[in-house]
């Protein structure tokens, strides 16, 4: 079994190092795939140091700041080529807790794609103002609504997700790149006939680095809901 962990990142200087060795430290199945948009702060060197003492750092550099979507559906593809049997999707800050992939990982044979969820048993959610919380909370209320896709938390950027889900998804139907990304894969994956089950995670909001997320990119994201349902996301 190999699982290949995707971790996006832009000036995660503070966090590289130790996300990865918490990530590797789980499992002997795991691999971590670090796709880096040009951090200025060298991100990316840190990993190349990493690379150099482990076969299972990997690093994939862009050329600049290209969106959160585009840098999975890049990674997506680049962890099937490496011959990953299971994708994870999760962030470098530490908000999403690596203990948490021995839980997705115990689930593997339950569903095609896991979603560590902060909803699925009320709130879980650590150091987010409230308006934040409400803001993301109905957000998600909103988006299962409109996708009719029932999951609590659509915009969950935690996933452990099985080949065979992404091998059905026409990833370049797959346009959204901020927020709308994860409504948009979670709705592609329905919608070609993946099952989805959701685990509890507490989230915590990051300690170290500037976040990047924004309202005005949840409501952008609040507006494209209503056009994946016009498109046909089969392979």
């Amino acid at each position: 079994m190999k699982i290949i962990v995707i971790i996006p990142t832009y000036d995660e200087k503070e966090n590289i190092n130790e996300i990865i060795a918490a990530v590797l430290s789980q499992h002997e199945a795991l691999e971590v795939l670090i796709v880096d948009d040009n951090s200025p702060d060298g991100t990316a060197s840190m990993v190349e140091a990493l690379q150099n003492e482990s076969k299972r750092v990997h690093l994939h550099k862009r050329a600049g700041k290209l969106g959160l979507g585009s840098a999975y559906r890049e990674g997506y593809v680049i962890a099937l080529e490496k011959g990953a049997d299971y994708v994870v999707q999760m962030d470098a800050d530490f908000s999403h807790n690596p203990k948490y992939l021995l839980d997705m990982i115990a689930l593997k044979d339950d569903a095609d794609v896991i979603i560590g969820s902060r909803y699925i048993k009320g709130i879980s959610v650590l150091n987010w103002p409230l308006r934040r919380i409400l803001l993301s909370y109905f957000a998600n209320q909103y988006a299962k609504f409109i996708t009719g896709v029932q999951v609590e938390d659509l915009t969950a950027g935690f996933k452990f997700i099985s080949k065979e889900a992404l091998s059905r998804v026409n990833l370049s139907k797959v346009k959204s790149n901020g927020y709308g990304f994860q409504i948009e894969m979670n709705y592609a994956f329905a919608s070609t006939g993946s099952s989805i089950k959701e685990t509890p995670i507490l989230f915590m909001d990051r300690e170290h680095g500037v976040s990047k997320m924004n309202k005005e990119i949840i409501l952008e994201a609040l507006i494209g809901v209503w056009a994946f349902r016009l498109k046909n996301y089969s392979v």
